[in-house]
């Protein structure tokens, strides 16, 4: 495991227990109450849906090229928010080592 995927995978889970902590005190409705409460949720909100729309686009071109699935990721964002994006980084680092292991193996044992 390389330093960016131990970093994404330390991001991952404190975000996870950040929000399972925020879930558990408010519930999961409290953050549509919030966001629609004031002027500053509602800009929160919209910020929020344009920074995923803009994760969202750059991992569906990269899932293309790279002929990996979208569809889970999409799911995940639009339910859990960051934590698609988030998942997605490490799922992609995860496979970017393996092939750059991949060709060192070879020749090792060959």
């Amino acid at each position: 495991m390389n330093r960016k995927q131990i970093v994404l995978w330390v991001v991952l889970l404190d975000f996870v227990a950040l929000t399972a902590y925020a879930v558990y005190q408010q519930g999961y409705m409290a953050f549509y109450d919030n966001i629609f409460g004031s002027p500053i949720g509602v800009q929160l909100g919209v910020d929020l849906v344009l920074a995923l729309g803009l994760a969202l686009t750059w991992m569906w071109n990269d899932a293309r090229e790279r002929g990996a699935a979208f569809w889970p990721y999409l799911l995940v964002t639009c339910v859990l928010g960051t934590i698609g994006p988030l998942v997605y980084l490490i799922r992609r680092e995860s496979q970017l080592a393996e092939r750059a292991e991949s060709p060192a193996l070879a020749r090792a044992g060959a």
